[in-house]
């Protein structure tokens, strides 16, 4: 037998060396000793070695062994937010560094393509892996694994009180904890109080997380604590940091110098009759050109934001962080001071204000044939409600509005109409989709829920505004100035083939190879107007739709058919439009508060931020309403309503209840004894014996079982009887069914008995300036 020949050891700068450049993953011994060929009694001394390397601090171990240099961060890694660098790239840090001095600079990787990939903002957490990309001192780059769940610095819930202390049950929905308050940390709350509690630190290993009452927030049952609790469990800013709130006391009404004087035009506001904020103007007059008979010329006057919000400043700094406003029944959580928001920003009737305006001119059908911005100062005339405007349009005009009528009012409503025209052709997409409003009392609970009217005074607003929003856009396209554009992006194949096959069970066809185009579907809501198809139809087209957002990188707007298009109409309410109105100012040399080349390198980062701000305000807003309507129907459990399907999922349906339109679900075990198969492309269960089938849009009959004040929940029951739409296909429809449910996957889902006593038979504001 061959006697065995020990081979040379590597040194200790060969295993850092192989180490630090190792490119498989994580480093163990047996990957070292592969390497290095390393064989038989010689892996005793490679131990040992390794072990030197490791109590010297030059290596250290991982779990499961891994070995790393000491001054590298782990491959994979938890992290959070850490502010943008100057070229607009997200910093990141790890989450209990402890290393010694200051943590190593984490890069976020940014996806490519069109849409953009998971972002990260203040507060946010997340799994990457890391790759360093250079030494000395070290420079990660992170690609994001899982965007994580932040552990939460507080906790709102409702107090429920002991001799010993309490427990706090949490208004966030998705938190099934239940938290324990000592009798030390009460701070005298009350029993079905709303409070906000933070984590204590306990070495209670059993029992609920222990956590102390931070601040009380008043009687739960109260309707103003409803937002409330939107916005904390959104993690929504609601109060300004004192040196923004010095900033904007601080400021000033501008004199004309060398703006544009606008102040002897009559420039109005039309708005919603409870408006908190007017941040555009508008007015029309026949165009005085003699070559352009029967065209328009119309104004649209925009607060000059950006004026007192300049780049960098404290304002500047929390409107970013907000991104935009957020509209609940009961107030609004503003993105700016209200000292600007409702003051010097804010167009008042009889007040000179700062604009930014835009000159447009339209011929007599509508075609917009040239435009102008300036920079000026106005003097509101009138501040309308939208029902007084159209009052006056048809004929009833009150103190107010008649003196506006003939000389502002119908010259609007002339450029209206030829606007419209110019629409027809275009084609934009047009879903009909009611917007709800919800009325408060004095004491702010829910009087009623309604639907809001639609008005030609709504569309006049409407239409001047995306047509100002267009002209932004060319012009910054025209200067080569960067731009933030709104971006709609045409549907995704795999949706579009989901809409057709959906179409086709009502013998509908969206055909195949056809360019998608917004009158595409058009075509196909025309087809279903005035029918008992028509909501469901709306529905599905506007789930096939993708979301918009914002990106310097122009997609064009789908919905409304324009090749390019940017917010300008709102710099109030959107940090979006503060941008744009910044890239104006630079373009046409109107002043030195323009877009800086610094904000301008981080349009990227800042398009991913207020995309996300705008979806969670969206979020807010829709969890506010839930809990409004959810407070409203907490008196009519137990009582019936017709409500329609608005959502079909393997484990139940959701139901809209009319006229309410509060969202409940009835769980599938809840449905009947069947099993049922959800078939997901065409929106639907189908049980597997009857063939019974409940699909999008079908009006049902149900029970109101259960209203939870805290989360908005609402528990509905399925009635069986002849009122009952649900229809019921015949064994012969669900042979020929069956196939279909097999192929898209349906999954069978089994139901249990009616409750006893069933007889059993075999979802703003109301203002949308630019979309």
């Amino acid at each position: 037998m061959a006697k065995y020949q020990p081979g040379p050891l590597p040194t200790r700068e060969e295993i850092l060396d192989f180490v630090r450049n190792f490119s498989g993953g994580k480093v163990t011994k047996r990957d070292i000793a592969r390497a290095f060929g390393v064989k038989g009694p010689d892996k005793v001394f490679l131990k040992k070695l390794l072990r030197e390397l490791t109590e010297d601090g030059v290596l250290t171990k991982d779990t499961g062994h891994a070995l790393r240099p000491a001054d590298r961060l782990p491959g994979v890694q938890v992290v959070e937010f850490a502010g943008l660098d100057k070229g607009g790239e997200a910093l990141l840090k790890p989450v209990n560094y402890e290393g010694g001095g200051k943590p190593p600079l984490i890069i976020l990787k940014q996806k490519a393509g069109k849409r953009p990939g998971p972002t990260m903002g203040a507060g946010d957490r997340a799994l990457v892996r890391l790759t360093c990309i250079k030494d000395e001192p070290p420079v990660y780059r992170a690609s994001i694994l899982k965007i994580l769940k932040p552990a939460p610095r507080s906790i709102m819930g409702v107090f429920h009180g002991s001799p010993n202390g309490g427990r706090v049950h949490p208004t966030d929905k998705k938190n099934r904890d239940e938290y324990w308050v000592d009798r030390d940390d009460v701070m005298g709350a009350e029993e079905g109080e709303l409070v906000l509690a933070e984590p204590v630190k306990s070495s209670r290993q059993m029992g609920p997380k222990r956590v102390r009452v931070k601040e009380r927030l008043g009687d739960v049952s109260d309707a103003r604590s409803i937002s409330m609790i939107a916005i904390h469990s959104l993690d929504i800013p609601y109060e300004f940091p004192k040196e923004a709130l010095e900033v904007a006391e601080a400021a000033k009404p501008v004199a004309l110098g060398k703006r544009d004087d606008l102040r002897a035009i009559p420039l109005i506001t039309i708005d919603p009759s409870d408006a908190r904020d007017h941040d555009d103007a508008i007015w029309a007059a026949p165009d005085d050109d003699p070559t352009n008979e029967g065209g328009w010329h119309a104004i649209v006057a925009i607060a000059d934001v950006a004026h007192y919000v300049t780049i960098g400043s404290p304002l500047d700094r929390e409107a970013l962080k907000r991104g935009n406003s957020c509209y609940f029944p009961d107030r609004v959580v503003p993105m700016l001071p209200e000292t600007l928001s409702a003051g010097l920003c804010s167009l008042m009737p009889g007040e000179e204000r700062a604009c930014m305006a835009v000159h447009i001119w339209f011929d007599k059908n509508g075609v917009k044939l040239r435009h102008k911005f300036v920079r000026g100062l106005m003097r509101s005339a009138a501040n309308i409600s939208y029902e007084r405007a159209q009052a006056a349009l048809d004929g009833e005009p009150d103190e107010l509005t008649a003196p506006l009528l003939e000389t502002v009012l119908k010259p609007l409503h002339g450029t209206f109409k030829a606007i419209m025209k110019a629409r027809a052709k275009r084609q934009p997409l047009e879903l009909d989709m009611p917007e709800r409003k919800i009325v408060l009392n004095e004491s702010g609970h829910v009087a009623g829920i309604t639907i809001r009217d639609r008005f030609d005074a709504h569309k006049i607003v409407e239409e001047l505004m995306i047509t100002a929003n267009v002209c932004a856009a060319e012009e910054l396209e025209a200067h080569r100035v960067p731009a933030m554009y709104r971006v709609h992006e045409e549907p995704p194949m795999d949706k579009m083939e989901s809409l057709r096959d959906f179409l086709a069970t009502l013998e509908l066809n969206l055909a195949k190879g056809s360019v998608t185009m917004p009158r595409l579907f058009n075509g196909i809501l025309s087809q279903v107007k005035d029918s008992p198809h028509e909501r469901l139809v709306n529905e599905v087209v506007l789930r096939s739709q993708t979301q918009a957002y914002y990106s310097p990188e122009n997609m064009g707007h789908f919905g409304l058919a324009l090749p390019r298009y940017a917010h300008f109409t709102s710099p109030i309410r959107r940090y979006a439009d503060l941008v744009v109105h910044r890239g104006l100012i630079r373009a046409l040399k109107l002043g030195k508060d323009g877009l800086s080349d610094e904000q301008a390198d981080q349009l990227s980062s800042i398009g991913e931020q207020i995309s996300s701000t705008e979806r969670r305000a969206m979020a807010a807003e829709r969890e506010s309403t839930d809990r409004y309507l959810a407070n409203y129907l907490a008196d009519h459990v137990g009582d019936e309503f017709f409500g329609r399907i608005t959502g079909v999922t393997r484990f139940g349906l959701f139901v809209s209840i009319e006229p309410s339109g509060g969202d409940g679900l009835i769980p599938i075990s809840e449905i009947g004894t069947d099993f049922y198969s959800h078939d997901e492309a065409h929106h639907r269960l189908v049980g597997e014996r009857s063939g019974e089938e409940f699909k999008l849009g079908d009006r049902i009959k149900v029970r109101l079982t259960e209203a939870n004040r805290f989360t908005g929940g609402l528990k509905l029951d399925l009635i069986r009887d002849d009122e009952n739409s649900g229809g019921v296909t015949s064994q012969k429809q669900h042979k020929k069914l069956g196939a279909r449910h097999n192929r898209s996957g349906g999954r069978p889902a089994r139901g249990k008995r009616p409750p006893a006593g069933h007889r059993s038979k075999g979802k703003a504001r109301g203002k949308a300036k630019g979309q």
